[in-house]
C-alpha cells in the first residue's frame, strides 16, 4: 500500500454495475485534483459490469478496486471502503465519500476540502443547492425530511457526499450504525459537522438503480439509527391520544347524565373512545418494552474483511 501513503487524500466510492460511469468519474477526478488523490473503488458484487483497476490506471490515478463477494448494498459498501482505508492507510488525513454515477461532481471536491480545513470542523457534508430530479421525487423527499425530523428530532439534509478528517474516520468506522445508514451515523456521532452548499450533477451514463421502494427502505434505515428516539416519540404520542380518549369518554358520560346526548350517540361515542384507548394504551406499552430492548441490545462487531473477495491495486500487477 505504499502508493496510498503518498497521498493524504483518499476518495471512497461504491460501484454497482456502473463501469461506464466510473470511466468518466476517474477522468474527471484526475482533471479536478490531478494525481494528488488515491481512489478506493468498492465493487459491490457487480456481475454484468465488473470494475477493473485498469480504469483507474487509464485516468493516470493511483487507486485500488475492492471486489466484494456479493452485493451488500450501497451503505455497506461505503462502510467497507471506509473500514479498509482506516485499517490500511494510516497516513490518509482526509477521506472523501462520493457516489460513482456523476451526481456527486468531482469538481466540488476542492470546495469540500477547503471547508474541512478549520480545526473546529470534523466532517463537511454536501447540502444540495440544485437537483436534477423530477418534481415527484422532490415532493417525496420533502415529506421524508419532515417525517424524519418529526420522528427522530433531527434534521437531515445531506447524503453520502462528504469529506472527513482522520479522527472522524476512525470514530465512524467504530460505530455499528455506519453499516446501516452513513448520513444517519454522522448525525448520531456528535462530530462537528459543517454543511457546504453544492450543485448536484446529472448521471454520467445509464439509469439509476434506486427505485421508489429502495428509496423508502433507505429512509427507514435512516430512522433505525434513531430507533430509541423514534420509539419514545411514538410512545408519547400514543399516551397523549389515550389520555384524550379518556377525557372524551368522561365528557360523554357527563353529557349523558345531563341529558344532552341524542339517542344512540352515547353508546357509539363511548365505544369508539374505548377502542382508541385500548389500542393506544397497548401501543404505548409495546413501545416502552421495545425501547428497553433497543437500549439494552448489543451488536456484534462486523469484520469488513470477510466481505472482500480480492483487492486489485494500480501498478501492482496482482490481486490480493
Amino acid at each position: 500500500m505504499s502508493a496510498a501513503t503518498e497521498h493524504p487524500t483518499v476518495i471512497v466510492t461504491p460501484v454497482f454495475e456502473d463501469a461506464q460511469a466510473c470511466t468518466r468519474l476517474f477522468r474527471e477526478i484526475a482533471a479536478s485534483l490531478g494525481g494528488n488523490v488515491f481512489v478506493v473503488a468498492v465493487d459491490d458484487g457487480s456481475v454484468r459490469q465488473p470494475l477493473d483497476v485498469e480504469l483507474i490506471e487509464a485516468a493516470d490515478l493511483d487507486g485500488v478496486v475492492i471486489t466484494l463477494r456479493r452485493n451488500v448494498g450501497h451503505q455497506r459498501a461505503i462502510a467497507i471502503g471506509l473500514s479498509y482505508v482506516a485499517d490500511q492507510f494510516p497516513n490518509a488525513q482526509r477521506v472523501v465519500v462520493m457516489d460513482s454515477d456523476g451526481e456527486d461532481l468531482p469538481a466540488s471536491i476542492p470546495s469540500l476540502l477547503r471547508a474541512l480545513e478549520p480545526d473546529a470542523v470534523d466532517v463537511v457534508v454536501a447540502e444540495r443547492r440544485s437537483r436534477v430530479e423530477t418534481r415527484r421525487f422532490r415532493a417525496f423527499y420533502a415529506v421524508y425530511k419532515w417525517l424524519f425530523r418529526l420522528l427522530s428530532g433531527h434534521a437531515i439534509s445531506f447524503g453520502n457526499f462528504m469529506a472527513l478528517k482522520r479522527p472522524a474516520l476512525q470514530r465512524l468506522v467504530s460505530m455499528q450504525e455506519l453499516w446501516i445508514h452513513v448520513a444517519g451515523c454522522v448525525l448520531i456521532s456528535r462530530l462537528r459537522v459543517e454543511k457546504c452548499a453544492l450543485d448536484r450533477g446529472p448521471r454520467y451514463a445509464g439509469r439509476s438503480k434506486m427505485n421508489f421502494v429502495g428509496l423508502a427502505l433507505h429512509g427507514f434505515r435512516g430512522l433505525m439509527i434513531f430507533a430509541e428516539d423514534v420509539l419514545v416519540r411514538v410512545g408519547m404520542a400514543c399516551a397523549l391520544i389515550a389520555t384524550l380518549s379518556v377525557v372524551g369518554g368522561a365528557a360523554a358520560v357527563v353529557l349523558k347524565v345531563l341529558n344532552f346526548a341524542t339517542p344512540g350517540w352515547f353508546s357509539v361515542a363511548l365505544g369508539i373512545l374505548l377502542l382508541v384507548f385500548l389500542q393506544t394504551g397497548t401501543l404505548t406499552l409495546m413501545t416502552l418494552m421495545l425501547t428497553g430492548v433497543v437500549k439494552g441490545s448489543t451488536v456484534a462487531a462486523v469484520d469488513y474483511q470477510s466481505f472482500i473477495a480480492r483487492v486489485s491495486i494500480t501498478g501492482a500487477g496482482k490481486a490480493d
